[in-house]
């Protein structure tokens, strides 16, 4: 048995969905079915009830998920432990940053890095929310900001920010508009952006636009967030972002494009701060992780 099995397993476990778990694993869905029934055979017991659209734990796998789980937060640890036992007065620790952050929370990791200076220093690194989250679940991270939800049962979130979110439409079609109602844009085509880039809560939030009679889709890949505004500001569909006016995204807004709230509908964006459970409860980042709750004590609502 490997440790890749075990990580399989938990994927697998959290999922309940073959095809989710390898996408989350960056695999395909063969080969992970392929090394979850390697496991059974090498425990001999069947971790999972398998039909066509139903995917269940076993009384097996239900037993075995705390105890892998434990087995790789154990391994996880092995690093920020070694580095516990060998750090110097002043530790480098790196923090998440996901695209778009506001520059509010900017500032309230400014004061953080203040804050903790004689102990820390505070430095940030850019990336989506899903590797952000695995950088720190594998302790590469001591924090991240990320866009929620984020279901990992090894990491401690603290909610620091809610913005709106409003329809980003091209401002010749909606000229001298205010507003929109979702029936204001049916004929037009909800671009969504690449998925590996997108927060999870934008999944949702397609689904419920789909619901409501949003019909229409344009799904981009290999582009970043300036792609979506070049739909929009072609007039081909419209998009979905932050409505203050200080946030960052605007940053990719064009030439042609309005960004106005929603009369019938509400859409947010929360972002957490996430850490290691183990590395703040009363572990390295204990210091950082209570200096932290105490700068981000009052989420920002923008």
């Amino acid at each position: 048995m490997e440790l890749l099995h075990l990580r399989y397993f938990v994927a697998v476990a959290e999922e309940l969905n073959f095809s989710a778990a390898a996408r989350k694993l960056h695999m395909a869905a063969s080969p992970l079915s392929q090394r979850i029934k390697d496991l059974e055979h090498e425990l001999g017991r069947q971790l999972f009830d398998r039909s066509t659209h139903h995917v269940a734990l076993t009384p097996a796998g239900n037993a075995l998920l705390p105890i892998a789980r434990d087995v790789l937060d154990r391994v996880g640890s092995i690093r920020w432990r070694l580095d516990e036992a060998t750090k110097p007065s002043r530790t480098t620790v790196f923090v998440g940053m996901p695209a778009g952050i506001h520059p509010a929370l900017r500032e309230r990791l400014t004061l953080l890095a203040e804050r903790v200076h004689e102990r820390f220093e505070v430095k940030r690194w850019p990336g989506t929310t899903t590797d952000l989250v695995a950088a720190v679940k594998e302790g590469k991270l001591a924090l991240t900001l990320a866009r929620l939800p984020v279901q990992e049962a090894s990491l401690d979130t603290l909610h620091v920010m809610t913005e709106r979110l409003g329809a980003v439409v091209p401002a010749d079609q909606f000229q001298g508009r205010e507003s929109v109602k979702l029936a204001d844009l049916t004929d037009l085509a909800y671009a969504k952006g690449p998925e590996e880039m997108m927060p999870a809560y934008f999944e949702q939030l397609d689904r419920q636009l789909h619901e409501l009679g949003i019909k229409k889709r344009i799904q981009l890949s290999n582009t970043g967030y300036q792609g979506t505004s070049e739909i929009v500001s072609s007039g081909l569909g419209f998009s979905v972002s932050m409505l203050d006016e200080d946030s960052s995204m605007r940053g990719y807004q064009l030439e042609n494009m309005a960004v106005l709230p929603f009369e019938d509908f509400r859409a947010q964006l929360d972002t957490g701060l996430l850490w290691r459970h183990d590395r703040g409860a009363d572990g390295d980042l204990k210091e950082l992780v209570e200096a932290a709750r105490e700068v981000f004590v009052e989420p920002i609502s923008k």
